[in-house]
């Protein structure tokens, strides 16, 4: 396996971190003032960044450990590949983490298969209540199964519409005025296409893509927390996937298939909204910073998805997160929840503040995004107001909080795929996707899974 590589390493680095400690705390061996000072409790935090942000979480740790003097957070970059099997392995070894930072859509599966511990019964009334009350809902509905809480969200993205006013001017249009429903955001798209002598084309305007982007638009979604099911086949899924499939077929399926086997990376510079090809598309809030790093000129502009003419919801979008956790088994609750709070800002808002803008993250709550840190940073990129306003909505849709997550999202991603190429109908596709979860929640029930 190819962690395997790295455990002759990590072990040599855990012996020499064992011998260090045993030095400093050697009688004769530390300074004096060294000699009388109470040890500080160490915290094991496991995490996947690397590269640029390696040294961001090296520093949020080490402003934990400057504001008081109990715990030691110890921070160890596991890389993403082998994260996930590194971090059951040592659940089952009984030697797991305090904290580690998930990214995998699997909070509830893990939740239910006994490796992380809930982390409600830590907080006490107040930062229940401040929790419950205060965060935002993408924040505050996220991580939960079973009525308690595994995973506090610390990063989530949403998404919202790039665009850009130069291309809106070429073609006659006026950028004052960004269209208002999704039917009129297509006809404008249709617009600014360009293409070549052969047909080809060149610029694509904006063209909707992806069923768990578009579908919370619709007044659709997954799941319903209130009844505690999966929902799939219903009338708003319907008409989101069936709009999908129409704007393409409008488009051309097969212009679009060879546009877009000519486009280079996404990645970085080579994003093709920078390089014009590209005139509107929903994306993420990273993407600010990397136009400040990639294009710094380029004039853009940013709105949130519209809502379809009939039944729609406005600021509506897709959400997927970040979260902390304590592993099963970890050593060092207190520390781990300690700071769980300072990271999210469940003590204080401020540095938790600081926090997010160092990681170009939105903010969990209100008293966050008007500490005057995050101020600061909304006034250097005032286009990122329009996914904090969006942050705060109550039409985010998320992973659903059932113990088969992996399985739902991939069954979806499938079920997008087939319609996209053709192969289902919308309606086949949707009634295919419904039996194959309620074959998943039989099949479980059947091995005694308690659901």
């Amino acid at each position: 396996m190819k962690g395997d590589q790295s455990r002759p390493l990590q072990a040599a680095g855990a012996l020499g971190s064992v011998l260090l400690l045993a030095w400093l705390f050697t009688p004769g061996q530390a300074p004096a003032e060294q000699q009388h000072q109470h040890p500080r409790i160490p915290v094991h935090l496991w995490h996947m960044w690397s590269g640029e942000w390696l040294p961001v979480v090296e520093k949020v740790a080490a402003e934990f450990n400057a504001s008081q003097d109990e715990y030691q957070v110890i921070p160890l970059q596991i890389p993403w590949g082998d994260s996930e099997a590194k971090f059951l392995l040592s659940v089952a070894g009984g030697d797991p983490p305090d904290v580690m930072v998930q990214w995998t859509q699997a909070i509830s599966t893990w939740s239910q298969a006994g490796v992380l511990q809930p982390l409600d019964t830590l907080m006490t009334p107040e930062e229940k209540r401040h929790f419950l009350h205060d965060y935002y809902p993408v924040v505050r509905n996220s991580g939960w199964y079973k009525d308690h809480l595994y995973g506090l969200t610390n990063s989530f993205d949403v998404y919202a519409c790039y665009w850009r006013p130069d291309q809106f001017r070429a073609a006659g249009l006026d950028p004052a005025h960004f269209p208002e429903t999704l039917e009129d955001l297509v006809a404008v798209g249709r617009k600014l296409d360009q293409q070549d002598a052969s047909g080809r084309l060149t610029r694509l305007g904006f063209l909707p893509a992806g069923f768990t982007q578009y579908a919370p638009s619709f007044g659709g979604g997954f799941y319903d927390s209130k009844a505690d099911r999966v929902l799939l086949d219903t009338p708003e899924n319907l008409r989101a996937l069936s709009f999908l499939v129409d704007a393409e077929k409008a488009e051309g399926i097969d212009r679009v298939m060879r546009f877009n086997s000519g486009l280079k990376s996404s990645d970085g510079g080579n994003w093709p909204f920078i390089g014009g090809q590209i005139a509107i598309t929903l994306d993420g809030e990273w993407r600010v910073r990397q136009l400040e790093q990639y294009a710094p000129n380029l004039d853009y502009r940013i709105s949130p998805l519209p809502p379809p003419k009939a039944g729609g919801k406005h600021l509506a979008s897709w959400s997927n997160g970040g979260y902390l956790t304590i592993p099963a088994g970890a050593k060092q609750k207190a520390g781990a929840w300690a700071f769980i709070k300072f990271w999210s800002g469940l003590d204080h808002p401020e540095p938790a503040a600081k926090f997010q803008t160092w990681f170009g993250w939105l903010p969990g709550c209100p008293q966050i995004a008007a500490a005057p840190s995050y101020q600061a940073y909304l006034k250097r990129f005032p286009q990122y107001r329009t996914f904090v306003d969006l942050a705060a909505s109550d039409n985010i849709e998320m992973v659903p909080p059932v113990p088969y997550q992996l399985f739902l999202m991939d069954h979806l991603t499938t079920t997008d795929d087939l319609v996209s190429r053709g192969t289902l109908t919308p309606e086949q596709a949707l009634r295919k996707l419904q039996q194959e979860v309620d074959a998943e929640e039989g099949r479980r029930k059947e091995l005694g899974y308690e659901e």
